[in-house]
């Protein structure tokens, strides 16, 4: 009998949505339950003690309750073949800092969608140096995708940092449009909107809404 992941969180997180499209890529069974981590905070917390997003159930049991574990875990099943990224060597740790940078630039975004959302008196300095944070990011990230001709980062096959980009800019794009402009990273955004067309991203989509 196949077995039934259950993944928590909603889809406007990029975090959640990342390990949702790898799930659908690998052709792997997800339940997915939309809970908040504001609204539903009550039924995340006997499944993750952090109730944080995404958190991951197994069959058996077990709880994975971070993004790169659950990615490393959905890898593993998927066997070394099929990976959506590669086994060893400069490649994989080259895809690895893609995804790290893409996971910061989230986590920034997020962090000024909080500032922003939740504190009456805002710290300006915090929201510049996270501005600048994202920026930056986004700006190493341009100057490596845009070396890259072919259809993905690594080739003709998308990958595990094709989807952290594509899921942190999407996210980044939305919460805070100020930063873009058509001109700005336009290897990004190509690359962003190429990922969105894919029929995995197209059905595993929700709109970002402001934490209230």
């Amino acid at each position: 009998m196949e077995s039934i992941l259950i993944l928590i969180g909603q889809y406007d997180s990029p975090f959640v949505r990342r390990v949702a499209i790898a799930a659908s890529l690998y052709g792997m069974a997800v339940e997915h339950r939309p809970w908040s981590v504001f609204g539903d905070a009550d039924k995340i917390a006997p499944f993750n003690p952090l109730i944080r997003v995404p958190t991951l159930v197994l069959d058996s049991g077990d709880v994975l309750i971070e993004s790169a574990m659950i990615l490393d875990y959905l890898d593993e099943q998927a066997g070394a073949a099929h990976a959506l990224i590669a086994a060893e060597g400069p490649e994989r740790r080259h895809a690895l800092k893609i995804c790290a940078l893409a996971t910061g630039l989230a986590d920034k975004a997020v962090a000024l969608v909080y500032e922003r959302a939740l504190h009456k008196e805002r710290s300006q300095t915090w929201l510049d140096r996270c501005t600048g944070q994202v920026e930056r990011v986004l700006n190493a990230l341009e100057t490596d995708r845009a070396a890259r001709p072919a259809a993905f980062w690594f080739g003709d096959a998308i990958g595990h940092a094709d989807i952290a980009v594509a899921c942190a800019l999407r996210f980044a794009r939305e919460a805070h449009p100020e930063i873009f402009t058509s001109t700005r990273w336009p290897a990004l955004i190509a690359h962003s909107d190429r990922c969105e067309m894919l029929p995995a991203f197209a059905s595993i989509v929700q709109p970002f809404n402001p934490p209230r």
